[in-house]
């Protein structure tokens, strides 16, 4: 069974809209709001390896696919198998890029032979994927800000036992955070 791991840039309030751009008022917040220190973005560097196939929403992979191919340093990312969960999208034309229509489609790709999957963004996917059990680790890089408002990594009402595997506390206040879900046996 491949891992799920959903990783994000997350704000003290759970906010995960617009880390880099986008639509969000204080869109940029990441490299906008507090200063860069490399070490903290060292798990960025392990995802990449240890990543065998990426997970998109449609709107996160409407973001990335315009942008990511044209990126040097995502050259790995952009060989690896690619999947899009959305009941619209008709296909697409990055690299090794697949639809899939329903997180029942999610579930068996998950059965499959193969290693870690990595979920970059996409709020709604990461909720649904939550939601039907289908997370096994969340890999979130907080950072010392509150926005108040946007998308939000956990769905209102959502419960979730985590286990914290690994933590780190980086200069500029952001710090790592690596939950592994606690699952009933």
């Amino acid at each position: 069974m491949r891992p799920i791991i959903v990783t994000e840039f997350i704000t003290v309030d759970g906010v995960i809209d617009s880390p880099g751009g986008g639509d969000h008022p204080h869109a940029g917040w990441t490299f906008q709001d507090v200063p860069f220190v490399e070490e903290a973005y060292e798990l960025k560097g392990r995802e990449m390896e240890a990543a065998t196939a990426l997970l998109f929403g449609r709107v996160s992979h409407d973001e990335f696919a315009p942008v990511w191919p044209s990126m040097e340093e995502f050259a790995t990312y952009n060989a690896m198998p690619k999947y899009v969960v959305s009941s619209t999208l008709a296909g697409s034309e990055w690299n090794n890029t697949h639809v899939l229509r329903s997180l029942d489609e999610v579930a068996a790709l998950k059965e499959t032979d193969g290693g870690e999957i990595h979920v970059h963004g996409s709020a709604t996917l990461a909720q649904g994927l939550a939601a039907a059990g289908l997370v096994d680790r969340y890999h979130l890089l907080e950072f010392p800000i509150v926005l108040g408002s946007g998308k939000r990594l956990f769905a209102d009402g959502a419960k979730q036992k985590l286990d914290l595997v690994e933590q780190t506390s980086y200069s500029n206040g952001i710090r790592l955070a690596v939950y592994a879900v606690a699952r009933d046996h």
